[in-house]
């Protein structure tokens, strides 16, 4: 407890480990808290990665693996460990773990989001009996049923498009007129054979028995599935610095390029912070980015 860190990276997804590469070719002693690096990134449940600049064909497991590999070579030392809290006194920062805690002169603030609830009847009583949240992780376990994927972003489209190719049939249920996602998505799974989009449209309610045997939509259809994979997007996993930094309405951490936050020394990065787009290559950016602002201000100190 008595050490103090230059720097504290609490997070080991994309831009926990690009922080961590440039980090350690500072020279920072550092050290990088994680629950399961880098298995618990957002980036790692992706099926297939054909975004990210120099890759194609890779699963998302795979680039992060590289990434951790990398971060081990130049030396990076992990900690297994779940960060709870952080303070700030006396311009040094308490990160409160779920073991044991760390002090830093900075932080850098990297832990991600997380998948979204529907909050709906049957959504609880059948997570792990038909209801997922990772189409990759779980979409096997449904080959040649029928399956329903609520939501209509990149992840939604996303995970029909994954799930087509291994299930009977899909509905992709959307509450709007138009999906969200990325027009080359839309096309592609609008190639599909085996899918129906229904738009305009809400699950209201989850049935089952011992598992999930259908879903009831706000016009009042039911719907006979085996699964129901929900991807109606990310809630901010801010709980350990809200009452630290500014948050916007969405619990999103304020912080622009420079992932400076409104505490000095704490920094903000990947899908944690307000940003436009939510992708590894900008997650990258901002862990390179953070690192360089984090270098400014330990120099000023």
């Amino acid at each position: 407890m008595n050490k103090v860190y230059d720097l504290i990276i609490a997070g080991g997804g994309a831009s926990g480990l690009t922080a961590a590469l440039y980090a350690a070719r500072n020279g920072y002693d550092f050290i990088v808290i994680d629950p399961a690096p880098p298995a618990g990134s957002s980036a790692a449940l992706a099926d297939e990665v054909d975004n990210y600049t120099g890759f194609s064909n890779i699963s998302g497991f795979e680039l992060m693996q590289k990434f951790y590999a990398h971060a081990k070579e130049l030396g990076t030392q992990f900690v297994k460990d779940e960060v709870q809290n952080i303070e700030k006194s006396d311009g040094i920062f308490t990160v409160g773990c779920a073991k044991k805690n760390y002090r830093a002169k900075t932080v850098i603030f990297c832990a991600g989001a997380s998948h979204k609830n529907l909050g709906v009847s049957g959504e609880e009583e059948f997570a792990g009996k038909g209801v997922s949240y990772c189409a990759v992780c779980d979409g096997f376990f449904f080959k040649d049923k029928v399956v329903t994927v609520v939501g209509g972003g990149n992840t939604a489209v996303s995970d029909a498009l994954y799930l087509s190719k291994i299930c009977r049939r899909v509905f992709l249920v959307h509450r709007r007129s138009k999906l969200k996602a990325e027009r080359i998505l839309v096309k592609e799974l609008e190639k599909t054979n085996n899918t129906d989009i229904i738009y305009n449209n809400e699950v209201i309610q989850i049935l089952g028995e011992s598992s999930v045997n259908s879903v009831r939509l706000k016009d009042g259809r039911k719907l006979k599935t085996d699964g129901v994979f929900v991807a109606v997007g990310l809630a901010p996993r801010s709980l350990p610095v809200k009452k630290i930094v500014t948050l916007d309405n969405n619990g999103y951490i304020v912080a622009d390029e420079s992932c400076k936050t409104s505490t000095d020394g704490l920094f903000a990065a990947g899908d944690i912070r307000t940003k436009r787009l939510r992708q590894i290559i900008t997650a990258c950016c901002d862990g390179a980015n953070a690192v360089l602002s984090a270098d400014e201000y330990l120099e000023k100190q």
